[in-house]
């Protein structure tokens, strides 16, 4: 917990006015998820209440932990494939989930793979975001229409709705978009309004003013908050099925509540440590299994209502939690009366809000593949499940990284008449090669992903030039790394140049770079005399009537690629 004595004194009333305004938002937003992994709502209200407790106590900032998303909906994919290979009881898959995640967590807390969070790409989490979006939007047709819906995907459900058209319950499909347009108009006109609450009282309101259950529309029923049974431990049968899925499901809950918390903490200049994240989130998940409830991941909507009604501290959560618990006791009889159309309403209204399609569509602008990889693990997150799609998202990612490092580019280098530094001679048409100097520029390290392609290179460069070469400089400016493999291809062609009678100049580098030359044999095959720390200090060995003398305050004069 935070040091309250470096508060105010005020903060013990800010903290649990923000308790109850999160505890409002909560409600809602819990009976819609335990629509998506359909568990009984007492499940979702020990998720929401120990959890949130849990992280508070051990967890390292201020977020609010508790149902999310794209976590419910993998819950819900997930138990629906266990089936049979479970226990057979489904509220026991989902605590065992949770059970299971939580001490995956732990683990990687204590073998510190929060790095781990750096392997999920911008793109990779607008294509995830998206891709669960759109499986939560189709998701809520049965909700919003009283349809029962069976197929699974996103075109298969689509055209059952379309041909099931005529069995489609018209006063479910009035109250579910009538409530879904006012949600969407209170985030555009009145955001400071949680959209969630106000459809929390709108559809209890119309519940009881037009008796919606008479008209035929479902509702959620008894919400009251009782202690959770224990099953027998002894009986359980393989947990194998479970124990793979909860390793997925770990992964999402880290990566979506290492998102929240990075968010926040970014408008809040506070660091993010991903290892004592991943701590809270073991605990959080491991309290929320205790209570018979299911994995749980950062908040963010009901982070941003903590924050923004004047939360200061982690008491946030726990006067929450204390505020949901008075509420499903004291006011579980208008809560049943509460229409599965708002849920539904609620539920497509957050799709709507995750599927930022500009984001993505943005990306472009950096790089068209990173777009692309954002469409991938849309796709994939569709069809395939939320693991297949980030691990095929991550695979791709990473063979296009290893692609980038295995064939970086290079240049040739000159000098521009008048003016100090390095120019590549295709980029700069006034630039003019240096006479009897080769300069080669190699825009990456030297590792055994890209040796052959070094060498391959460099001597393209050096049998394609059309002046006259007495040295041959590396521009190693770029260069931080090298290995062996690298270092043997790069030794075979200052032989190469030997025989030509071209010595060989290498310059530049980082610090481990040069070390390794140093002391790997390289700086012994190139001669020590021909090693430098720095471009400038070779050419300046080389040509030392290169540059004109820089006028002071002269702009013309301004380094190029130099050193």
């Amino acid at each position: 917990m935070a040091n309250t004595r470096q508060l105010p004194r005020s903060w013990l009333f800010g903290d649990m006015a923000a308790g109850l305004a999160v505890a409002t938002v909560s409600v809602p937003i819990v009976l819609a998820y335990v629509k998506l992994t359909g568990l009984p709502v007492q499940a979702g209200l020990y998720s929401a209440i120990l959890g949130a407790v849990a992280y508070a106590a051990f967890g390292p900032s201020r977020i609010i932990v508790g149902p999310d998303t794209a976590t419910c909906v993998l819950i819900g994919a997930t138990l629906a494939q266990v089936g049979p290979h479970g226990t057979g009881d489904r509220g026991l898959d989902a605590a065992i989930l949770a059970l299971f995640v939580g001490l995956f967590c732990l683990a990687g807390a204590l073998l510190r793979l929060g790095a781990i969070a750096n392997l999920l790409s911008k793109p990779i989490l607008h294509g995830y975001l998206i891709g669960v979006a759109a499986s939560l939007f189709v998701g809520q047709y049965d909700s919003l229409t009283g349809v029962k819906i069976v197929s699974d995907g996103i075109v298969p459900p689509t055209l059952e709705l379309i041909a099931k058209f005529s069995a489609i319950h018209v006063p479910t499909l009035i109250v579910g978009l009538s409530l879904f347009v006012g949600a969407r108009l209170l985030k555009r006109f009145i955001p400071v309004i949680p959209a969630a609450v106000a459809i929390l009282f709108a559809g209890i309101a119309l519940s009881w003013l037009l008796d919606l259950r008479g008209a035929g529309l479902a509702v959620v029923g008894n919400v009251r908050l009782s202690l959770p049974s224990f099953p027998n431990v002894a009986a359980m049968p393989d947990l194998t099925p479970l124990l793979i899925d909860a390793l997925g499901i770990a992964l999402v809950c880290f990566s979506s509540g290492i998102v929240t918390a990075r968010s926040f903490a970014t408008q809040l200049r506070e660091d993010v440590e991903p290892n004592r994240e991943l701590r809270g989130f073991g605990l959080a998940n491991i309290a929320s299994a205790l209570g018979m409830g299911y994995p749980v991941s950062g908040a963010d909507s009901r982070t941003a209502v903590a924050l923004s009604t004047g939360g200061q501290t982690r008491w946030v959560a726990v006067f929450a939690a204390i505020a949901l618990i008075l509420m499903t006791l004291f006011l579980s009889q208008p809560l049943s009366i509460l229409p599965i159309a708002a849920l539904g309403a609620i539920l497509t209204s957050a799709a709507v809000d995750l599927m930022d399609l500009k984001s993505l569509w943005h990306l472009r602008r950096v790089s068209r593949f990173e777009l692309v990889l954002g469409l991938l693990t849309a796709v994939t997150v569709v069809w395939l499940g939320v693991m297949n799609g980030i691990m095929i998202a991550i695979g791709a990612s990473l063979v296009h990284l290893l692609w980038y490092a295995s064939v970086p580019k290079s240049a040739l280098q000159g000098v521009i008449p008048g003016m100090t530094g390095l120019y590549d001679l295709e980029q700069h048409d006034n630039a003019r090669p240096i006479p009897d100097i080769l300069v080669y520029k190699f825009e990456g390290s030297p590792l055994f992903l890209n040796a052959s392609w070094f060498r391959q290179r460099a001597r393209h460069a050096f049998e394609s030039y059309p002046h006259k070469v007495r040295w041959f400089l590396l521009n190693a400016r770029m260069m931080v790394a090298l290995d062996s493999t690298a270092q043997d291809e790069i030794i075979a062609f200052v032989d190469e140049l030997k025989k030509r009678d071209v010595i060989f100049i290498l310059a530049g580098g980082g610090e481990r770079f040069r070390e390794i030359v140093a002391r790997g044999g390289l700086a012994d095959a190139v001669g020590r005399e021909n090693v430098f720390e720095t471009v400038s200090a070779a050419l300046l060995v080389l040509q030392p009537d290169l540059f004109q003398p820089a006028q002071a305050g002269d702009p013309k004069n301004s380094a190029g690629d130099a050193d």
